[in-house]
C-alpha cells in the first residue's frame, strides 16, 4: 500500500528503448534498472521488440512491456535517421502511429517521466512527451559527430537536442561536446555504470590470451586487431587470441571478411571467434590483456570498464570517450586508431613485462571501482530525475536552469 502523502510515493518512470538486442546502451540500461532505488522510482520498461534484454529484465523483476516497432524503423541503421529518411516509404506514418500507441500507454500507466535510451527512442519518446505533457530525459549513448554519424544525421539530432528534451544526459564528455548544446540547456555527464565484482584470478601469462570484445563491425576494428595479432604471434608464438561477439545489423559480410583475413594471416590455429556469448565477464576473466580496437572514437567504451573491473590491463585506441576511462601508462596503454603496428607494440610491451601488466590491472580496477560502477552512477541519474520532476512541478521549462556537468577525477 502506498503512503497517503503523494510526495513519498515512488514516481513512475518509463524507460524506453527501440530494441531489446543487447548492445552497449541496452546493457547500461539493464544495469541501471537493476540498481535503481525502487522506493523513489518505479521503473516501467517499454521495448520496441523481443530480445535478450527482455529476459534479463524479467529475471530482475522489472515491469517490462513489448510494443513492437515496425521493422523498417527498428532495423534502420543510424546513418538513415535524417529527416529525409524518416519521411520516406511511410516511415513517418509508422512512427506517428507508434507514438499514439505509446502515448496512450503513458497516460494509462500514469507515467511521470520518460527516459529514452537510443537515438530512435529519443525521437519517438520526444514526440510522446509532447503529446502527453510528460517531461523527457534523453540519455545519449552516441557521439553526434560526422566521424560517427553522417553529417546530415548529426546536424538533425543537434537541432532536436535543443528543442525536445527537458534534460540531456551524456555517457561521456566526448559525447556531450559533440552535441554542441547552448549554455541554457540542462545537461550532465554520467558514465555508464557496471556491476562491481571480484577481480579475476591472475593467470601468470604462461599461455598469453589476448581478447577483443564487441559486435563484429568494421568500425570496431577487428581487422586491425587481427593485423596486430599476426605481429604479436611472431614474438610470442604461444599467444592465443579471442574475438568475442557476433555480427549485428546486417554486418555479416564483415564477419566473412575478417574470418578470411585470419586464414590469410595463418592465424586459424590461434584465433577463436566465439560468436555471441552471454558470459562475457567470465571470458574476460580468462584474458591476460583486453584490447579495444575501434577505428572511430567510441562514445564511451563500456567493455573497457568491464576489463578494468576484472583487473585486466587494457590496450585501447585513443579517441572519443576512451581517454576519460584509461589513464595512459597507469591503467593501460592508448594507441592511435587504426594503427596495427602500435597496437602490437603495446600488447607485446605488456606480455614482456608481466609485473607492469599486473600493476596496470590493479590500478585500472581501483579506477573502475571509483568511477564506473553502477552503484556510483545510478544515484547521479536519480538526482537528474528528481530535478526534472521538481522543475515540472514548479511549472518550469528546459531553459530554466543552467547546464550541469559531472567532472571525473
Amino acid at each position: 500500500m502506498h503512503n497517503s502523502d503523494p510526495n513519498d510515493e515512488a514516481r513512475t518512470v518509463l524507460f524506453f528503448d527501440h530494441t531489446a538486442r543487447l548492445g552497449g546502451a541496452e546493457l547500461a540500461l539493464l544495469h541501471l534498472l537493476q540498481q535503481l532505488d525502487k522506493k523513489r522510482f518505479e521503473p516501467v520498461a517499454v521495448l520496441g521488440g523481443e530480445g535478450q534484454l527482455v529476459k534479463h529484465l524479467d529475471a530482475s523483476n522489472i515491469e517490462t512491456h513489448i510494443l513492437p516497432l515496425a521493422d523498417a524503423v527498428s532495423n534502420a541503421r543510424k546513418d538513415g535517421l535524417g529527416i529525409q529518411s524518416l519521411l520516406r516509404f511511410g516511415a513517418a506514418g509508422e512512427i506517428l502511429a507508434y507514438c499514439r500507441e505509446l502515448s496512450a500507454f503513458i497516460k494509462k500507466r500514469r507515467v511521470e517521466l520518460i527516459h529514452t535510451n537510443s537515438l530512435k527512442a529519443d525521437i519517438i519518446g520526444g514526440v510522446c512527451a509532447w503529446l502527453t505533457n510528460v517531461p523527457v530525459v534523453w540519455h545519449v549513448h552516441d557521439r553526434i559527430n560526422p566521424d560517427y554519424l553522417p553529417r546530415h544525421v548529426a546536424g538533425f539530432f543537434r537541432i532536436l537536442c535543443r528543442v525536445i528534451p527537458d534534460f540531456v544526459v551524456a555517457n561521456s564528455f566526448a559525447t556531450l561536446d559533440s552535441l554542441r548544446l547552448p549554455n541554457r540547456m540542462p545537461r550532465c555527464v554520467i558514465y555508464e555504470g557496471i556491476p562491481p565484482r571480484e577481480a579475476a584470478p591472475k593467470s601468470g601469462m604462461a599461455l598469453a590470451r589476448i581478447g577483443l570484445v564487441g559486435r563484429l563491425a568494421r568500425w570496431k576494428g577487428q581487422h586491425v586487431f587481427l593485423a596486430a595479432a599476426a605481429q604479436v604471434r611472431r614474438r610470442f608464438p604461444s599467444a592465443r587470441f579471442q574475438i568475442i561477439g557476433s555480427a549485428m545489423f546486417g554486418e555479416e559480410a564483415y564477419e566473412r571478411e575478417i574470418r578470411a583475413q585470419a586464414t590469410d594471416l595463418n592465424l586459424d590455429e590461434c584465433v577463436e571467434f566465439t560468436g555471441f556469448r552471454g558470459d562475457v565477464p567470465d571470458l574476460i576473466d580468462q584474458l591476460d590483456v583486453l584490447v579495444h580496437a575501434s577505428t572511430t572514437g567510441e562514445p564511451f567504451g563500456q567493455v573497457i570498464t568491464e576489463g578494468m573491473i576484472a583487473g585486466k590491463p587494457v590496450v585501447a585506441t585513443r579517441g572519443g570517450g576512451v581517454p576519460e576511462i584509461v589513464v595512459h601508462g597507469e591503467t593501460g596503454l592508448l594507441v592511435p586508431m587504426g594503427d596495427a603496428d602500435a597496437m602490437a607494440e603495446a600488447i607485446c610491451a605488456l606480455l614482456e613485462n608481466p609485473e607492469r601488466a599486473r600493476l596496470m590491472g590493479e590500478a585500472g580496477r581501483e579506477r573502475a571501482l571509483k568511477h564506473f560502477t553502477v552503484d556510483k552512477t545510478a544515484p547521479l541519474l536519480e538526482a537528474v530525475f528528481e530535478g526534472v520532476l521538481e522543475e515540472k512541478k514548479r511549472g518550469g521549462n528546459k531553459g530554466a536552469t543552467p547546464g550541469q556537468e559531472r567532472i571525473a577525477d
